[in-house]
């Protein structure tokens, strides 16, 4: 039955929906019928996200939310329930990368990689969980990462925070096992989106600095083979968006889902090979080679 006041179509929230992966999810998810919460922090882009949903008539609206802050996780929270009395859906989708070489990583850097990619995460999820436990019923998707599988040359904060998120996800789906709440973990693998030019920004510092690193050519190497593994991708937003659509209406998720070849061949490697194999065929893959 339906709660008194609330709308019959299940409600999803999802952050950093404004862009990328989210905003396709969004999209697709609105198209299908569910009552969306689209939620990010920039105004333009929840303007223009509300903008589309009019044109086309969606169920979905933006929502203000800054996964970094205390107050205005468990605000976005209290609103959406407020108005829809529901979240049947929660897809943490908020992230940013940091690409550094370790010695030479920014400790304020790293602290921002986790605050956003790991404790945003969590106080999202700690500020919804209280409500789908006590309706015994809910499904959480994490964005991770195939770097949450593999940590590549410059990728230490980002596979880091990813492989996080992995044992996080881990530990949840075991805990809410009791109350009927699902955890699934999405890892895609080089998609096109907004994320790579943010993550460019981001690296900028680091890249005027690489000539004179004495890992410039590590940094050569890993950013050309993440050129290549992107230039060669195929997989869109909207492939990604249709892989959680089928981990929310499918009965009995798997805990995990591989997005992209590259996702799928990297699961596999990661089963039937061993690190030393897997480390040869990633140093091949970025370039990296021991210096005389």
């Amino acid at each position: 039955m339906t709660a008194p006041g609330r709308s019959s179509k299940k409600v999803v929230l999802i952050t950093g929906a404004t862009d990328g992966l989210g905003k396709a999810a969004a999209i697709l998810l609105a198209e299908r019928g569910y009552r969306v919460y689209a939620a990010g922090r920039s105004k333009e882009k929840r303007a223009q996200l509300d903008e589309l949903a009019r044109t086309k008539q969606l169920p979905l609206q933006s929502l203000e939310l800054d996964v970094c802050s205390d107050n205005s996780v468990p605000t976005a929270v209290e609103h959406v329930l407020s108005e829809a009395g529901a979240i049947d859906v929660l897809i943490n989708n908020a992230g940013l990368g940091y690409m550094a070489v370790v010695e030479e990583l920014k400790m304020e850097d790293m602290r921002s990689q986790f605050e956003t990619n790991v404790f945003g995460v969590l106080r999202v999820t700690q500020a919804v969980l209280p409500h789908m436990r006590e309706r015994r019923c809910g499904r959480i998707l994490m964005i991770s990462s195939v770097a949450g599988l593999v940590s590549p040359p410059t990728y230490g904060a980002y596979s880091s925070s990813k492989h996080a998120l992995e044992g996080l996800s881990n530990a949840l789906r075991l805990e809410l096992y009791p109350f009927g709440i699902e955890v699934v973990l999405i890892e895609p693998g080089y998609i096109v989106t907004n994320f790579q030019q943010t993550a460019t920004a981001l690296a900028k510092p680091y890249v005027d600095a690489a000539k004179s690193s004495p890992y410039e050519r590590v940094y050569s190497g890993a950013w050309g083979g993440a050129n290549k593994g992107r230039d060669g991708s195929k997989t869109t937003p909207e492939d990604c968006a249709h892989v959680m659509l089928h981990a929310i209406e499918t009965p009995s998720p798997n805990p995990r889902y591989g997005v992209t070849p590259l996702a799928r061949t990297v699961k596999f490697g990661k089963r039937f090979l061993s690190d030393k194999m897997m480390d040869l065929i990633l140093r091949r893959m970025y370039g990296i080679r021991r210096e005389a």
